[in-house]
C-alpha cells in the first residue's frame, strides 16, 4: 500500500512541482487523459472489491465508485468527442496506471477483512491525492470552460467519495 500511495503522491507532486517550475502547464488533452485514467483506475479497483468483499459497507462503497466514476468518464468521453479533442497520454497518466497495476496485484492477493481494510485505506489515500491534484493543478490549468466545469463537478463528487471512504474505514477498525 505504501508503494501505491507513494507513487500517487509522487506523481501528483511531480506534476505540481513541474508545473510551478516550468512555464508550461498540462494541456487540456493531457488533463482529460489524466482525469480519465484516474477514474478508470477507481472503476477497476471497485470491480476487484466487488469480486472479493463480503462486507456490505465495502460492497456499497465499491458499487458507488464503479457507478460514479463510469458516469464521469462517460461524460468526459462525450466532451472530448464534442470538442474533437484526442486525450493525450503523458507521464502523469503513465505513472498513475503503473502504480494502479502494482496495487491491483497486491490487493488481489488479499482476502476477507485484510482485503477490505487495504482496499478502503487505499481509496481514502487515492481520493485525497486525486482531489488535491484536481484542486491545485488540473482545474486551474484547464482552459476549456466545459472541461473545467466537468472537473469541478467531479471534484465535488470525489470529495464525497473521500468522506464516504473515511467513514467506511472507521467502521472497519
Amino acid at each position: 500500500m505504501k508503494t501505491f500511495i507513494s507513487a500517487i503522491a509522487t506523481s501528483c507532486l511531480l506534476l505540481a512541482a513541474g508545473q510551478s517550475l516550468a512555464a508550461d502547464k498540462p494541456t487540456d488533452p493531457q488533463i482529460a487523459h489524466i482525469a480519465y485514467t484516474a477514474g478508470a483506475i477507481d472503476v477497476d479497483a471497485a470491480k476487484l472489491a466487488l469480486s472479493k468483499t463480503k462486507n456490505k459497507d465495502v460492497e456499497a462503497f465499491a458499487q458507488s465508485m464503479k457507478k460514479d466514476h463510469e458516469a464521469v468518464n462517460d461524460k468526459a468521453l462525450a466532451l472530448v468527442k464534442k470538442l474533437k479533442v484526442t486525450p493525450e497520454d503523458n507521464p502523469t497518466s503513465q505513472a498513475l496506471a503503473k502504480a494502479a497495476k502494482e496495487k491491483q496485484t497486491e490487493l488481489s492477493k488479499l482476502d476477507g477483512a485484510a482485503f477490505d481494510k487495504a482496499y478502503i485505506d487505499n481509496e481514502v489515500a487515492y481520493h485525497k491525492q486525486v482531489n488535491g491534484a484536481l484542486e491545485t493543478v488540473l482545474i486551474p490549468s484547464a482552459e476549456n470552460k466545459d472541461l473545467k466545469s466537468l472537473l469541478e463537478t467531479g471534484l465535488k463528487l470525489f470529495q464525497g467519495h473521500e468522506q464516504h471512504a473515511e467513514h467506511v474505514a472507521m467502521e472497519l477498525k
